[in-house]
């Protein structure tokens, strides 16, 4: 018990730190069971690529446009309430996708379930600011960021599963079946374990305009975000259309098949899971910028090695690759807390997300295009933007301790 009790101190893993990661595995699991495929669903509906592209923005978009929405909530209601208001809204449109089988519902239905990460990352975060020291924030953000990677990593398994027993349709329909069952019990573990808390007394301090909240966090917070949304553009230009490179279309297919292409995804999550926790170990001791650069190269050189991948063997290495740019994400979170002022962190956190992921939505559906164009042109693209924003990050970073 002793040693349990240590390891459990080490980790951070206080009762409310827990009733969030349970809810994070149940609520994520759902997401990840059919999410992944949506590409593969729309094509088969008739919905086109330029649907996957407008999906693809919608995410970005929607991530967005909720992100500072979640970081108000959070402060107004605590981090509780807010999460269980979010998790209903993603069961709504869980419900949409399995009671109308159209590429339009799955669209409507995503204006609902997309939401669920962005708009409870500022809540999520708040919840580790307030209940862990801020040496051990980095810590808990890995921690957090660990176990949502164990449904990524699990439900395009039992996804692609679903898939080569059923087919594409109704395959990505029972997926989504499964996720609202999965979002129900999250519900209810996440009302019994987390703890209800407030940033500040009746959520007094809200602040409606995103922009004076980035102001108030000042030039360093600024840097990093300009960073920060010249790499989302390098990840978002070809994100969509990743498993339309590796699975392809019913005219062209691609060198794996669904199963295959759950086993590349597993490979991906194991390979951040294994780095989150020494990574956090020191970057609670030491500076942080070097591990930000890190994962803003691996972001970069993602893109160019699966330019070259075709075959299993070479997706496998690109797909290791890919993980490898989780190795600073827990580190540039942590830094967004300790730049973020005191008793204003989700709100600060939801103004970060509102602005990056407006812009980057833009290199989203510009996806679709370029990937029309060609997926070279796409690649490229993508490439060099991962490029510009990783050397500004190097050269103006902050470089925190």
């Amino acid at each position: 018990m002793a040693l349990f009790r240590r390891l459990a101190d080490f980790l951070g893993l206080r009762k409310s730190i827990v009733g969030m990661l349970a809810m994070v595995v149940l609520v994520g699991m759902g997401e990840h069971l059919g999410e992944q495929y949506l590409p593969v669903y729309l094509v088969a509906l008739g919905g086109g690529f330029i649907s996957v592209g407008f999906l693809n923005f919608l995410d970005n978009l929607l991530g967005a446009l909720y992100a500072f929405p979640g970081g108000y909530l959070s402060h107004r209601l605590g981090y509780k309430r807010a999460l269980l208001v979010f998790n209903l809204f993603s069961m709504l449109g869980f419900l949409v996708v399995i009671v109308f089988p159209s590429w339009q519902a799955v669209l409507v239905g995503a204006v609902f379930f997309l939401s669920w990460s962005a708009i409870s990352l500022p809540a999520t975060m708040s919840l580790v600011s307030q209940v862990l020291p801020k040496n051990q924030r980095t810590m808990g953000v890995s921690v957090h960021s660990l176990v949502r990677r164990i449904p990524m990593a699990l439900g395009p398994v039992i996804g692609g599963a679903l898939i080569e027993v059923w087919g594409v349709e109704k395959g990505v329909r029972l997926a989504f079946g499964g996720a609202l069952i999965l979002a129900v019990v999250a519900v209810v573990l996440q009302e019994a374990l987390i703890e209800d808390r407030r940033e500040s007394p009746a959520g007094e301090g809200a602040v409606k305009n995103p922009l004076r909240v980035l102001a108030a966090a000042g030039p360093n917070l600024r840097r990093l975000l300009v960073a920060d949304i010249l790499v989302r553009f390098c990840e978002q230009i070809p994100y969509a259309f990743v498993v339309l490179w590796a699975m392809g279309t019913p005219d062209q297919p691609g060198p794996v098949g669904a199963l295959q292409f759950s086993a590349l995804r597993s490979v991906e999550m194991a390979t951040a899971v294994l780095i989150y926790i020494p990574v956090a170990y020191f970057a609670d001791r030491t500076h942080k910028k070097p591990f930000v650069v890190a994962t803003f190269v691996f972001f970069t050189l993602f893109p160019l090695v699966l330019l070259f991948s075709r075959s299993f063997e070479l997706l496998l290495l690109a797909f290791v690759l890919r993980g490898l740019k989780e190795f600073g994400e827990p580190t540039r979170k942590a830094l967004i807390m300790d730049l973020a002022p005191d008793g204003a962190k989700a709100q600060t956190f939801g103004a970060y997300y509102l602005v990056r992921d407006s812009i980057v939505s833009i290199a989203a559906f510009a996806g679709g295009p370029l990937w029309m164009l060609s997926p070279t042109a796409n690649l490229l693209t993508a490439f060099a933007f991962g490029a510009l924003g990783t050397l500004w990050f190097a050269a103006r970073g902050r470089n925190l301790a």
